[in-house]
């Protein structure tokens, strides 16, 4: 790093800018040579080359002067080839052109001393650049960071702006992962929108993708076919071989980049059992253990995606804290809210039960669903045991970008359910001592359609769009022929346009009446609850389940009992012996969106359709395991 108020990190590949002469690196063992291209900002073409010095180890190395921050550069490959900075800090055009020289410590940090906020107090809004604002720039979002505090959210997550193929998608298809996605603003507008939040105490979270490049605009397998593993595939195609130190060396440094650089505060790793890792040590546990060592001075935090339910990247030491990964993203949790709220059960969904709140009660209170449980969809047993963590190891949420946008249409948990199962979902989300995670427009429960969307051009585009088509043929919702007539093509900017957030939805009653449920729990949650979950121990939760009722009980603190009474059903429920009305009478309420759930409970029944949170320093349900 460099100055109080200005930040850069350096990495192994790439530019590294500097006044007396720009250092270029590349890591390219089996071309013959390499030269810098240059360019002035506004040149299609480049005006000069300068030949790059081969060093140990592969590595092609060159200083060179003439070139100052927006320049344009790129790596001719043995006279031929002219390809971008694959470490790009930014771009000139798109994947296809020449990259930008940037100089990091140009943006003066007006929150320099910013020491991000602890783990417990994430309440996560993800969001998509590109959709959340009909400007889809990262200078638009500021505007709205105002709003999404006084809402109660402490942290935003932007899906991956690491540049892509095209002008719009999803992000997950990046080539160029040091670089800011230009048509979002580029590193420039990502570094006001980080400033930004940080004035205003919200966190910045960032998913990054370690486990494939996108197919438009990735040239490494071109001139560095040592970064990939040909004989070892993954849905994508080639894996990346991180048993080479600078392939390694290329993602470790990435997040670090990410987290010093810009001062993000955390980020969420897309899909981490898709990472084909043939070294002892996983990439994830190296990376992780580096960023602990090298951010140090304020708090920064690592999420995870992974089907497998493993625990080992999120186990706690035994003073509580985090000697890896934060938190995981819990699908289990996810799957028994949707069927629950939807009765489907196609593909994974079958895994779960439309008819009994077991399994929710179950993740609540100890994690997983899956613990070495049978899976009916995979046909074998997944998960570890993970009741012995905390309940703030896992990242909960009732939709997100792929829950919504791998559907057909699109279509979201609130128009796919009742107004009343919703709010009990959310409730519970929300108000559950999990890290909670909504996606944009969850707050005011927006029905909206977010879709999947690319901009990709020729046979590329074609195979998108028939592969979509055909992904989806088996699902109930095209019985009907004639639903393949509306689908909804991945390349149309139709359907981008689609996707993006309607405020002035809002203004309609309905929608501020959920903005304000949405605010009064996420008030209650920064009030009551957050003080108990900094520290919250492990193996502290207990629960109780009959058919569509349940209870939950974490002891998060000493003497300090936190409970959750549901009843997702239309009926009223009463509870088996075992309730201590007395006790319940000198609880603390700290939720319930029916004013007669209270006296109701203290009767031994739960109304229908009700979430009731209480806070007691006693036990209020013996029945609980």
């Amino acid at each position: 790093m460099s100055g109080r108020d200005t930040f850069s990190f350096d990495t192994s590949w790439g530019a590294r800018y500097a006044p007396e002469g720009s250092r270029f690196r590349l890591w390219a063992p089996s071309v013959k040579s390499v030269e810098l291209a240059v360019a002035e900002a506004d040149s299609n073409e480049p005006d000069h080359y300068q030949p790059l010095v081969k060093t140990d180890d592969g590595w092609w190395e060159t200083i060179a002067t003439s070139v100052g921050p927006g320049m344009s550069y790129g790596f001719r490959i043995d006279g031929e080839s002219l390809v971008a900075d694959p470490a790009a800090r930014a771009q000139s055009g798109d994947v296809h052109w020449l990259s930008r020289l940037v100089d990091p410590t140009a943006h003066q940090w007006r929150t320099a001393d910013w020491k991000g906020r602890p783990w417990h107090e994430c309440v996560f809004y993800e969001l998509h650049v590109g959709t959340f604002t009909d400007e889809g720039t990262f200078d638009a979002i500021i505007p709205k960071l105002d709003y999404l505090r006084d809402i109660g959210i402490t942290a935003i997550e932007l899906l991956p702006i690491a540049q892509f193929g095209g002008q719009r998608g999803w992000g997950y298809d990046g080539t160029l992962l040091y670089c800011p996605h230009q048509v979002y603003g580029g590193p420039e507008g990502l570094k006001r929108l980080v400033d930004a939040a940080h004035e205003r105490g919200l966190m910045v979270f960032l998913d990054v993708v370690y486990n494939h490049f996108g197919p438009d605009g990735n040239y490494i397998p071109s001139y560095v076919p040592e970064f990939f593993h040909a004989e070892i595939s993954t849905a994508w195609g080639a894996a990346i071989a991180y048993d080479e130190k600078p392939v390694r060396d290329f993602m470790i440094e990435n997040a670090l980049y990410w987290l010093t650089e810009y001062r993000i505060d955390g980020l969420r790793l897309d899909a981490i059992d898709s990472i084909k890792d043939t070294t002892d040590t996983p990439l994830v546990k190296e990376l992780a253990a580096r960023v602990r060592e090298v951010v140090a001075d304020r708090h920064v935090h690592i999420t995870t995606e992974d089907d497998r339910n493993i625990t080992w990247h999120i186990e706690r030491r035994e003073d509580g804290t985090v000697p890896l990964v934060s938190g995981e993203w819990n699908d289990d949790f996810h799957h028994t809210a949707h069927v629950l709220g939807t009765g489907e059960q196609e593909a994974y969904y079958r895994d779960y039960d439309p008819r009994s709140t077991e399994q929710m009660a179950r993740a609540l209170a100890t994690g997983f669903v899956f613990q070495g449980d049978m899976s009916a969809h995979r046909e074998r047993e997944v998960g570890n045991p993970s009741a012995h963590l905390p309940p703030t190891a896992f990242v909960n949420f009732i939709q997100n970008h792929d829950q919504i946008g791998n559907r057909a249409f699109g279509d979201r948990l609130r128009s796919l359910s009742s107004a009343r199962i919703y709010d009990c979902l959310q409730s519970i989300l929300l108000l559950s001592p999990q890290i909670p995670l909504m996606f944009q427009g969850d707050e005011f429960g927006d029905c909206n359609s977010f879709c999947f969307f690319t901009d990709f051009d020729g046979e590329l585009a074609s195979a998108v769009s028939k592969g979509r088509k055909k992904e989806f043929r088996k699902f109930a919702a095209f019985e009907d022929e004639e639903a393949a007539e509306v689908f909804p093509d991945p390349n149309s900017e139709r359907t981008f346009e689609i996707s993006r957030i309607d405020w002035d939805l809002i203004s309609r009653p309905i929608q501020r009446r959920r903005m304000q449920v949405t605010t009064k729990l996420l008030t209650q949650r920064r009030d009551v609850l957050m003080p108990l979950l900094d520290g919250a121990r492990g193996g502290c939760g207990k629960a109780f389940s009959d058919r569509l009722s349940l209870v939950v009980s974490w002891e998060l603190q000493p003497g300090r009992v936190y409970h959750l009474f549901a009843n997702l059903s239309d009926d009223a429920y009463t509870l088996p012996a075992g309730l201590d009305a007395a006790k319940i009478a000198d609880a603390e309420i700290v939720y319930t969106n029916h004013k007669s759930a209270p006296g109701a409970l203290a009767e031994g029944s739960l109304p229908g359709m009700t979430v009731l949170f209480a806070l007691s320093d006693v036990q209020l349900f013996a029945g609980l395991k």
